[in-house]
């Protein structure tokens, strides 16, 4: 399993950028969706602390949308997503058996 994997916050930005319908999300509308998910306020320099280090590995790309910045997975990220998503559906399958 990949390094970036191994937060589940890092895990979740992800799963929330593969769900978005246009395919990005602005900063401030992921950390919403996560805080909303989690049910509990996320202090901005640890949130985008996580979406810098998903960003300098390569799996989130940023882009400058007006005043604001949009992410988006890169096909890494994409592919990791599908990765991870396929071995927990096996997961539950299995019934919780080693995948």
């Amino acid at each position: 399993m990949s390094k970036w994997l191994r937060s589940g916050r890092r895990r979740d930005i992800c799963f929330l950028l593969a769900a978005a319908d246009d395919g990005e999300l602005r900063g401030q509308q992921l950390k919403s969706r996560l805080e909303s998910h989690y049910d509990d306020h996320l202090e901005p320099k640890s949130f985008y602390g996580s979406l810098s280090a998903l960003v300098d590995a390569g799996f989130v790309e940023k882009r400058t949308a007006g005043i604001h910045d949009a992410y988006a997975l890169t096909e890494g990220g994409e592919r990791r997503v599908r990765e991870h998503y396929e071995w927990v559906r096996k997961c539950l399958e299995d019934d919780g058996e080693e995948a």
